[in-house]
């Protein structure tokens, strides 16, 4: 006999049995739970008021290669054409591997929830990190991992606002180190490529307040990245190369797949030696309780070798490891990316330069300004400008979880158990059912009141993902662009140079832009600072 006494409660059993994520649209045309008892015929589930439960739809299949070629070399511009053509989730199969893609912010909020429904297997041969997998490590082992509970522990209070505004002096001596390069370019009249100097800005960044080491990037116009930051460069380019390829590539004795292991092996010993050089010589340990022990560090990995729990655990030595290399590669790849497409925003969509310079100048910029954390994030033009990059050019194409068990997504889509389901970050950002003229760089949206967080409430942005599993290095990755953007930007103006129309990297683990060049020219004039 049924306990049930509304149809709330119906639905919600119903939920739970078929798998409808989200159990709260109206069942068919039964307003109540009376209607159900009483009708004599079958009752129809539905995942929303128009629309039956039904398999994703999507570009039909070649032989081998399945919808690569609809995909690549312009996967950006051909989600978004997909999305428009099928609808706001669709299915592809590239070279074998079966993907689920949605640009819609309800669904998205739905798979980026860590739980009954989804979760995060890079393990599984199917997930785009596959070959990044590293179960030792928070951001890219499965959330099943031992790992993830002792590194979710540890990790996130070294990245803490209160951390990173203790190393904002670093980020903004990294920052100052480009100088002298771009003095000696703009003498010379020449143009730079402004993703490979923003590379090894990045690495210069995170270098310093991860591991607390001076690379030395711009010691000349021409100095090479650092070894360690080459071998990030050659892993992460490895990695996304072989995932496009058939799963038996990666298992291949020779060619990238060999290639792969070797630069991983490699960079591992690199990153395991500057833990050795950057541990503190007294040892003394740090409790994690303690609000302040990240101030006692002298880096990021400084602070997770020396900090332990009230029972005296800290990280062991395999998980700070993988979690160290974790820490420096996301945070230097998707920062340099992000830096250049801020400058690319500089210098094509005209006035942002001007407005961000006269803000500089009304909080009280001059040349020898030390910016702490607390005035980089007072600056609401600088938050917005940046804001506005991520949504219209996010380095981040995607996060993807994997469906726990047969489960139906809002708009009646059935997803099979252990799919693979990506939230496509660009086409989400710019959904025209959510956005008003996305194709738009406007950073005055972000500065209406309430705008922010009503798009991070509906999921319309999501930059850094969300959740459990959401990026724990965003506040170190706001701050460094921040104080690089406030560093540059006071001091050079800056000017397109690029020889052609920009085109990004379609065959990288971020969107990053291949050929755009700009010129930097030493400010000698600054506008009044206005009254307040």
């Amino acid at each position: 006999m049924s306990t049930m006494e509304t149809l709330d409660e119906l639905k919600s059993e119903l939920g739970r049995t078929f798998g409808f994520v989200d159990a709260t649209p109206t069942i068919g045309t039964l307003t109540s739970l009376e209607e159900v008892k009483s009708c004599d015929g079958p009752v129809e589930l539905r995942g929303s008021q128009d629309s039956s439960v039904r398999i994703p739809p999507g570009p039909k299949t070649l032989p081998v290669v399945g919808n690569h070629y609809e995909l690549y070399p312009d996967p950006l511009g051909n989600f978004d054409r997909l999305f428009s053509r099928y609808g706001p989730m669709i299915k592809t199969v590239n070279m074998g591997t079966t993907t689920y893609h949605t640009n819609d912010p309800e669904i998205s909020r739905h798979i980026l929830l860590e739980g009954e429904f989804f979760t995060k297997a890079t393990s599984n041969p199917s997930h785009p990190l596959y070959y990044l997998s590293e179960q030792n490590a928070l951001f890219t082992c499965d959330t099943a991992s031992p790992a993830f509970a002792i590194s979710h522990k540890f990790v996130p209070p070294a990245l803490s606002p209160r951390a990173i505004a203790h190393h904002a002096p670093l980020i903004r001596a990294a920052a100052r180190d480009i100088f002298p390069v771009l003095d000696e370019l703009s003498t010379k009249d020449l143009a730079f490529n402004v993703y490979q100097y923003m590379f090894k800005m990045g690495g210069q960044v995170i270098w310093r307040v991860v591991a607390g080491q001076d690379l030395q990037h711009f010691k000349a116009v021409n100095t090479p990245p650092a070894l360690p930051i080459r071998l990030f460069g050659q892993y992460l380019h490895l990695m996304k190369k072989v995932s496009l390829r058939p799963a038996w590539y990666g298992r291949l004795p020779f060619g990238d797949a060999a290639r792969l292991r070797a630069v991983r092996d490699e960079l591992w010993a690199e990153i395991a030696r500057a833990l050795r050089e950057c541990a503190s010589p007294d040892g003394e340990t740090l409790s994690l309780s303690d609000p302040t022990a990240s101030l006692k560090a002298t880096c990021i990995a400084d602070y997770l070798s020396l900090v332990r729990d009230d029972k005296g655990q800290g990280l062991p030595e395999e998980v700070l490891l993988a979690n160290t290399v974790a820490v420096l590669g996301a945070g230097f790849t998707t920062s340099a990316s992000l830096l250049s497409w801020s400058l690319y925003a500089l210098v094509k969509y005209p006035g942002n330069q001007e407005r961000l310079l006269q803000e500089l100048v009304d909080h009280g910029a001059d040349s020898e300004k030390d910016w702490t954390y607390d005035q980089l994030h007072a600056m609401k033009f600088l938050d917005s400008f940046i804001k506005e990059t991520q949504r219209l050019h996010s380095p981040s194409f995607q996060t993807t979880r994997n469906a726990k068990k047969d489960l139906i997504l809002p708009g009646g889509y059935f997803i099979p158990e252990g799919s693979v389901v990506t939230t496509c970050f660009p086409s989400l950002h710019k959904n025209p059912a959510h956005w008003d003229n996305p194709l738009k760089f406007d950073p005055d949206r972000w500065l209406e009141q309430g705008f922010a967080a009503q798009a991070a409430r509906k999921g319309l942005y999501t930059p850094f993902a969300a959740g459990k599993r959401g990026c724990v290095g965003f506040n170190l990755a706001l701050a460094e662009v921040k104080m690089v953007l406030a560093e540059l930007v006071y001091n050079y103006k800056f000017e397109d140079a690029s020889p052609e129309a920009v085109v990004y990297d379609p065959e990288f683990l971020v969107t990053r832009p291949l050929n755009f060049y700009a010129s930097a020219t030493r400010r000698t004039e600054w506008p009044s600072k206005r009254a307040e």
